[in-house]
């Protein structure tokens, strides 16, 4: 099972910093003019040492990875940044509203050991589109630290860890931050010991299963594994923001799917075959998005739904209408719980078979973009970028579980876990 230990983490200083100035979220939603914006609110930043600037004259000795390790360098040495005394996990509460219901979402960071997955301790729950991890394992080799945690999700049906670290957190936090998406952020440092003893030893039971980062952890993989070669220990650790799966606070978003580039393509033509599989009902013209999302969604409560907009045809739900066909289907090494998916059914009898959009064109996206939100999913449509778009209800966190213990993964962008874990709030040193 899953070994988690407290660490020494590393925070900004409160008395010479504005912490709300110096986070961000995670590395891989930040483009070129956000990456230019946190650099320029603050010169403390985490984004100089999370993900720098290149510049021409980068080399093999001054780089966006070395001069990463000379920031945190000098910043612990100007006590910007330093060291928390004792070893300690860290309280992590995030206020936010999700479809207009304030929610509030908390876990615990902590230091995770990453294991292949081979071990069945650390579970990854979804495919991920190919990504470069070489640029990761640069900045950890360099700087010797993380700088963000990735996120986990465990089981803990009886609240333990969460009743444990609530009792310990005393009054006020240690840092309380509103990140650009309007989330509050809050940090307790817990380092009690018979908390820790507690919470180590409950999570010494349990699984992990990857919510949000899996290249990450990937990376630390191979991280620790490189430094272990060298007869280094101890870095065979990465920070984990670690969630329950039964924590009120847990929300999970679709991703929905706009299809482009596809050619000859006939919106009328494809809703007359879908009606061979789907229950097909086209709505009003003049429905809003708000209202067919409203309808999708409950139509999704007890039936395998989609929602399809297309310029022309306007709104439709597409509701499967045998779901005993899916056993059927040439899916070989799929379990029933893969083929009951969503979005493997959406994959596989629309836009492999009527589309011919199959995995390779998924995953390098030349006829398929992932887009969270609806309304810029819509609009996508209406100005011409796009064909059409398929609206995807959230999948069920029993099913990500029960995909990843069965050993399987779930089509890649099969969710989006909300909010991010921000960037900033405590980071990792692996020396210390």
């Amino acid at each position: 099972m899953a070994t988690i230990i407290p660490f020494r983490g590393i925070r900004y200083n409160a008395a010479k910093v504005d912490i709300n100035k110096v986070v961000t979220p995670p590395y891989d939603v930040i483009d070129a003019a956000s990456q230019e914006h946190f650099y320029d609110i603050n010169p403390y930043n985490v984004i100089r040492l999370e993900l720098g600037k290149t510049v021409p004259e980068d080399n093999d000795t001054n780089n966006r990875y070395t001069r990463a390790a000379q920031y945190l360098k000098k910043w612990l040495a100007s006590g910007v940044l330093a060291h928390d005394e004792k070893p300690s996990v860290y309280l992590y509460e995030q206020e936010f509203e999700a479809r207009g219901e304030k929610k509030v979402r908390s876990g615990f960071i902590a230091g995770v050991q990453a294991n292949d997955y081979s071990k069945g301790e650390v579970l990854p729950h979804e495919e991920t589109l190919p990504k470069h991890k070489a640029d990761r394992l640069n900045l950890m080799k360099a700087t010797l630290a993380n700088f963000s945690p990735i996120f986990g999700l465990y089981a803990d049906p009886q609240h333990v860890i969460e009743k444990a670290l609530d009792a310990a957190k005393g009054g006020q936090p240690d840092i309380e931050v509103t990140d650009s998406q309007g989330v509050i952020n809050r940090l307790w440092v817990i380092s009690d010991e018979e908390t820790l003893r507690k919470v180590t030893g409950q999570m010494a039971g349990s699984k992990i299963f990857i919510a949000d980062g899996h290249h990450r952890y990937e990376t630390a993989v191979s991280f620790g594994r490189e430094m272990a070669a060298q007869g280094q220990s101890g870095y065979e650790y990465l920070m984990v923001c670690l969630v329950n799966l039964y924590n009120e606070g847990l929300v999970v978003f679709p991703t929905h799917r706009v299809v482009n580039n596809v050619k000859n393509l006939d919106a009328a033509k494809l809703l007359r075959e879908l009606s061979a599989d789907f229950i097909v009902e086209e709505m009003p013209k003049d429905i809003s998005l708000n209202s067919f999302t409203d309808k999708l969604e409950k139509k999704g409560r007890d039936s395998h739904c989609f929602g399809l907009y297309t310029k022309n045809e306007g709104f439709s739900l597409l509701s499967l209408k045998d779901e005993n066909m899916l056993d059927s289907l040439h899916l070989e090494g799929r379990s029933a719980a893969w083929r009951r998916l969503d979005v493997s059914i959406l994959h596989t009898l629309i836009l492999e078979k009527l589309l011919g959009i199959g995995s390779r064109q998924r995953a390098d996206e030349s006829n398929l973009q992932y887009v969270k939100d609806e309304e810029t999913a819509k609009q996508s449509v209406d100005k011409g970028t796009a064909q059409m778009v398929f609206f995807m209800n959230s999948t069920k966190v029993e099913e990500v579980t029960d995909i990843a213990t069965g050993g399987e993964k779930m089509p890649q962008k099969s969710t989006f876990f909300f909010p991010k874990v921000i960037t900033g709030m405590v980071m990792n040193d692996y020396e210390k």
